[in-house]
């Protein structure tokens, strides 16, 4: 039904202009020329009703074909859409200027970013009127005069909201008597499409984004699980063979090993309820690890720690200080014949913390003896951990030994600024 009423509101709205046109002529000037006018201008009238009701059936079955459907919003020549893009208006111009630009036909676009507006022309190709015979300058005024789209984005919070206009580039009036074979709801649809095409596709670029990010924290956590997971096994063997003969010898002795041991692999065993520990809980650990080894060395080992009590809250990754203090008696002091002293140091300032693991061993040398794995791990999980807001240097100590510094953000001193 409405297919019908548009057909003929198209054939009456041309039929009453040619008739009050032909009246008019006949009437002023082609009643003195011709014998019988009325009759010519009745049968041309009959042709150009042929040619309006062929020309709006034509308009019908096209918007049929590209929408499945026909009513007075399809059927229309200027179409309208409201398009709510969940980004904000930047990013949506950027996408409603590229779609519009690859628009087939597209030929003249202008696009101000800051007035968020995009205005093009886009050639229209009639189906219907194209018939590849040699153009006639008669008919001139039915070749398909081109299209424009007018796209406006407004802000909407983090969205934006776009206004997009298609419709011929003519008065608006000849609608009443001029069609355009569904033209414009194609551009309207295929700007709608190309739309939610990006936004899908950004959309995908977002989850996988979020895939990776988790998968990089998974491994993140592994990697760090491992690396804290890597406890000498020798140093556990050794201060059991060492408890066994004290228990014969001293058995007072081999007691005070045990509790250290005991104290020492409490705060070993990994946690899984938390990733961090404290400074405090590492020097713990770090203390028992020492006191064992005192026991073994003997007066070949002197310990000095100098740490302010309001430091040992700050958050530090779990054995990250023990690594350093078993680097300095493995490769420091145990080679050496004479032994020496540890100091373990922290100090804060400019909203980070400095912790200091120094011996006055044998210093770096030149046979290459360790692997560096201890070293390689712990610039890795501050890497893991802190990003580039941690650092890591070892340094020879003077006159001998060597100094391991590690430098991390005091998160403590950063919340209590901010707050």
């Amino acid at each position: 039904m409405t297919s019908l009423f548009f057909i003929l509101r198209l054939t009456l709205a041309t039929m009453i202009s040619y008739i009050i046109v032909s009246a008019i002529l006949v009437e002023n000037y082609l009643r003195h020329i011709f014998w019988h006018p009325d009759d010519f201008f009745v049968t041309l009238g009959f042709l150009l009703a042929a040619i309006v009701i062929s020309n709006a059936f034509s308009h019908v079955r096209r918007v049929r074909l590209i929408a499945n459907e026909v009513n007075a919003s399809t059927l229309s020549s200027r179409q309208r859409r409201q398009i709510e893009i969940p980004f904000e208006a930047g990013e949506a111009f950027d996408m409603i200027d590229a779609a519009i630009r690859e628009l087939p036909g597209s030929e003249v676009v202008e696009s101000a970013r800051d007035s968020l507006q995009v205005q093009a022309r886009v050639r229209r190709a009639a189906p219907y009127t194209h018939t590849g015979l040699p153009r006639m300058r008669l008919l001139a005024f039915m070749e398909p005069r081109p299209n424009q789209i007018l796209a406006t984005i407004t802000p909407n919070g983090e969205a934006g909201s776009v206004t997009l206009i298609c419709e011929p580039a003519r008065n608006a009036w000849t609608d009443w008597f001029m069609v355009d074979h569904g033209s414009n709801l194609e551009n309207a649809e295929a700007v709608t499409r190309a739309i939610t095409r990006r936004v899908a596709q950004r959309r995908r670029g977002e989850q996988a984004e979020a895939r990776q990010t988790v998968t990089e924290k998974e491994l993140t956590v592994a990697k760090l699980s491992l690396l804290h997971a890597q406890v000498e096994p020798h140093f556990l063997y050794n201060t059991l063979a060492s408890a066994q003969l004290l228990t014969r010898s001293d058995p007072a002795l081999a007691d005070e090993m045990l509790g250290n041991l005991i104290l020492y692999l409490r705060h070993s065993l990994p946690r899984t309820e938390q990733s961090m520990s404290t400074l405090g809980t590492e020097l713990e650990r770090a203390r028992a690890y020492l006191d064992i080894l005192k026991i073994r060395m003997g007066a070949r080992l002197n310990l000095q720690i100098e740490v302010p009590a309001y430091l040992r809250q700050v958050e530090l990754p779990p054995m990250m200080l023990q690594t350093l203090v078993e680097n300095a008696i493995k490769h420091g002091l145990e080679p050496k014949s004479g032994g020496g002293t540890i100091w373990i140091m922290a100090r804060s300032g400019n909203g980070t913390v400095i912790v200091t693991v120094a011996d006055d061993g044998q210093g770096f040398r030149d046979d290459g003896t360790g692997t560096g794995i201890g070293l390689r791990n712990v610039r890795e999980r501050l890497r893991l951990t802190y990003g580039a807001a941690a650092s890591f240097s070892i340094l020879a100590n003077f006159p001998d030994g060597v100094t391991a510094t590690i430098t991390v953000p005091d998160v403590s001193a950063q919340g209590a600024s901010h707050g």
